[in-house]
């Protein structure tokens, strides 16, 4: 039966979902607070430069496949894929960088070249990630976290150590050299935790990134927005853009409508794209699945302090995506995950897209875009936020070996308290819960509210957890609970 479905937010999964829930036949209406769809997936467009604001790294290009391929699509159909070669550069001090090439093989051969004996062993550690990798993101991560058997398989069972065992412990057995580890344990970086945190079994996101490789949507991440969002449309989504929910209506337990912009949405189901916990804020405190204490608990995913800079001139000695480690790595995360404070000496990331991307920036030009991981929940300040521009941008001209401060033409920043002020974040999280142990799939805050009926949730905060590809999962996930529930009434 056809029913009225308004969804909270235009992210990823949120789309994801339209998109699904509309193939079935219902009548989906997604309401963005925000002038532009995408969540933390919009662009920014300033003085001839164009910035992807959030997401910049485009990884399992397979995940994306099979999105498109469930509406009888390709990505070809509406974006071109640019397949990063080299995928990234690794800077560790002048002129003393590792770059990633764009497959294994090479890969293989410089590990070797800076550890004898690990190239061998770099192979058996990717036999293994793809593995994991194939049962992982062809199989668990499509089941909806509603019981722990979902985690129970013939596969899961033959590795069931490597649920009790770390990243970090497992590279150090097999790598000696401090370099080849470290970027070993870079993936994991994008589940939320830190690498001793993790579950040795999340060794697929290192297939992800040796195995699959880099790739980079012809004119940025926001492709892949226009994509599902043109998707949507053509299957009757209608986008509201502007409009702030206020409040979740519940009556006699059941979700009934949005109040937006002090108007009444009625609807028959309510699903949320937006932040877990600021959705709950939107309910009064008895309908409230989790409490305060409970989300004080979890361990979030870091926040960042970004940058968007236009430069006048072309930079020398760069990649399009870049890791600057030539600080103490340890000590950067020990300042986000176990005493939060701003960093010393603060690892960042620089991606320049107009490399790869000629209208990215004016002819001539070049955009930059840089990121300094940080504690959810630190204090935001303008005076902070310059002082630790000017700590990268000085180690990035010496580790380049280049001036370009005074080629900068524009500059924007955001950072923990844009987070919250324009995602309603929780603590200005810039990419949702961590996937430790205690936080994987069952564990997670569930996809139906277990107190108010007809209200479902989507996203980096459930699961299956952070990033984009898990983004577009949650939404196919939470989709299926809905049909699931509309047939058996």
């Amino acid at each position: 039966m056809k029913k009225k479905i308004t969804i909270i937010g235009s992210g990823f999964s949120a789309l994801a979902a339209s998109c699904y829930l509309a193939k079935s036949g219902h009548q989906v209406e997604v309401f963005e607070k925000n002038g532009s769809i995408g969540g933390r997936a919009r662009q920014l467009k300033r003085e001839g430069f164009t910035f992807d604001m959030g997401p910049s790294w485009y990884w399992m290009p397979d995940v994306f496949d099979r999105f498109f391929a469930d509406f009888g699509k390709k990505t070809i159909d509406y974006y071109e894929l640019i397949k990063l070669s080299p995928a990234y550069r690794v800077y560790y001090g002048i002129d003393d960088f590792i770059t990633i090439a764009d497959n294994l093989t090479d890969i293989i051969f410089a590990f070797e070249e800076i550890e004898k004996g690990s190239g061998k062993i770099l192979s058996e550690f990717m036999a293994e990630a793809k593995s994991n990798y194939d049962i992982a993101i062809k199989d668990l991560v499509y089941r909806p976290g509603v019981s722990p058997l979902e985690l129970i398989t013939v596969e899961t069972a033959k590795k069931v150590g490597q649920f009790f065992s770390n990243i970090s412990r497992d590279v150090r057995k097999k790598f000696k050299n401090e370099r080849l580890i470290q970027i070993l344990e870079f993936p994991v970086l994008f589940l939320g935790a830190k690498p001793s945190d993790t579950p040795s079994f999340y060794s697929f996101m290192n297939y992800a990134d040796f195995g699959l490789g880099t790739w980079h949507p012809k004119t940025g991440m926001f492709d892949v927005v226009r994509a599902m969002e043109s998707l949507a449309r053509e299957l009757g989504v209608v986008f509201h853009t502007n409009s702030n929910i206020e409040k979740i209506i519940v009556e006699n337990k059941t979700a009934k409508a949005l109040l937006v912009n002090g108007e009444r949405i009625q609807s028959d189901l309510i699903l949320s794209g937006a932040d877990y916990h600021h959705t709950e804020t939107l309910l009064d405190e008895e309908h409230r699945a989790y409490s305060e204490k409970y989300w004080d608990s979890r361990v979030f995913a870091p926040s960042s302090l970004l940058f968007y800079i236009g430069f006048d001139k072309k930079i020398k000695n760069i990649s399009h995506h870049a890791l600057f480690f030539d600080v103490d790595f340890y000590q950067h995360a020990k300042d986000i995950y176990d005493e939060p404070k701003w960093p010393k000496e603060p690892l960042f990331y620089a991606n320049f897209p107009s490399l790869t991307d000629k209208t990215a920036a004016p002819e001539g030009m070049e955009s930059g875009f840089f990121l300094v991981p940080l504690a959810p929940g630190i204090i935001d300040t303008e005076e902070l936020r310059e002082e630790y521009f000017d700590k990268i941008i000085d180690r990035f001209e010496a580790l380049t070996q280049q001036s370009v401060k005074n080629n900068i033409i524009f500059k924007q920043s955001f950072c923990k308290n844009d987070f919250v002020s324009e995602y309603n974040s929780y603590k200005g999280n810039a990419y949702g819960m961590a996937n430790t142990l205690l936080q994987t799939a069952f564990l997670r805050p569930k996809l139906k509210s277990k107190k108010v009926k007809n209200l479902y949730f989507t996203g980096q905060l459930t699961v299956p957890g952070p990033g984009v590809p898990p983004a577009l999962i949650s939404g196919k996930l939470v989709s299926d609970l809905i049909n699931k529930q509309f047939s058996d009434q």
